[in-house]
């Protein structure tokens, strides 16, 4: 079906386009390459906008710790991060009651909920690393072209993570320091795992739609592709830092950022889930 789009352009008002859509009415496509102009013009704001967020928020200066490192070398950070209002400290803060806190308006704002980094729209968001290190293995593209991820690379876990196996602690980090895709997870896991678990860890790495990264034209990744993997974002079974936002609340502005976690030690865990939590009698991970 054709449907007539009316968008509102910079210079010339309002412009009247005849859409093809496979959706029906309200629901209309605009041109990819008018809605990409359009939305890309904004990314430096909302950028600016969340690091102004964070650095009013908290202390991201690279502050290792000489003697605490990851798996693979990076170090880990030091130190509180959380910033206090001008003119108090920690132990005036904890001399304070709740209700005095409040009324002064002195709740550190660093311990609030963190807003997505383009909270108005939400969406998955990857860090430049992962985006790098994907499209390199596979070709998969996963930049958006409106929004950047807000968090310093020294503030994130090690990219790519160590992987041990809990049944073969003799071979030390299977993945080798190589970030497991389906470009090299056969080379690396054949012989070690069986046959049910090369297959499970196949479906892990393997891309379904997701709609920042689809092959609709309200995609946020400048070209398509099959979407992303459990793996994108749940790097060796770790995590990359990746964000998005709880699905499951209205209107808009009132749902809550989320971060990726480490499936480590999920095979143990009774209660796990990401908004979605299972309880059940146990649930066992690759």
């Amino acid at each position: 079906m054709t449907i007539v789009l009316s968008i509102k352009a910079q210079d010339k008002g309002t412009v009247t386009v005849p859409v093809k859509s496979s959706y029906q009415v309200p629901v209309a496509e605009e041109d990819f390459t008018s809605f990409f102009k359009r939305i890309s013009v904004d990314k430096p704001e909302v950028r600016a906008r969340q690091m102004n967020v964070l650095n009013q928020r908290y202390d991201l200066s690279d502050r290792p710790d000489p003697n605490a490192k990851m798996s693979r070398g990076k170090p880990v950070q030091a130190g509180g991060r959380v910033k206090l209002p001008p003119g108090v400290s920690w132990d005036q803060l904890t001399a304070m009651s709740p209700e005095e806190i409040r009324a002064r308006g002195l709740f550190p704002a660093g311990f609030l909920p963190l807003p997505h980094p383009k909270n108005e729209e939400g969406g998955m968001v990857f860090p430049h690393f992962a985006i790098e290190g994907t499209k390199k293995q596979t070709g998969t593209d996963l930049q958006r072209f409106d929004v950047d991820f807000d968090i310093p690379d020294q503030l994130l876990p090690e990219f790519p993570a160590a992987i041990y196996l809990t049944t073969r602690p003799d071979l030390g980090d299977v993945s080798q320091g190589q970030l497991v895709t389906t470009s090299n997870y056969y080379e690396l896991f054949n012989g070690i795992l069986n046959p049910k678990q090369l297959e499970g860890l196949r479906l892990l790495l393997t891309p379904f739609a997701q709609q920042q990264f689809n092959l609709t034209a309200d995609r946020r990744s400048e070209h398509p592709s099959l979407g992303v993997a459990c793996f994108d974002c749940h790097q060796n079974g770790s995590t990359n830092g990746a964000t998005h936002q709880a699905g499951d609340v209205r209107p808009e502005e009132v749902r809550h950022r989320i971060d990726t976690p480490a499936l480590r030690g999920v095979y143990v865990q009774r209660l796990f889930g990401s908004q979605r939590a299972l309880y059940g009698r146990r649930f066992h991970a690759i």
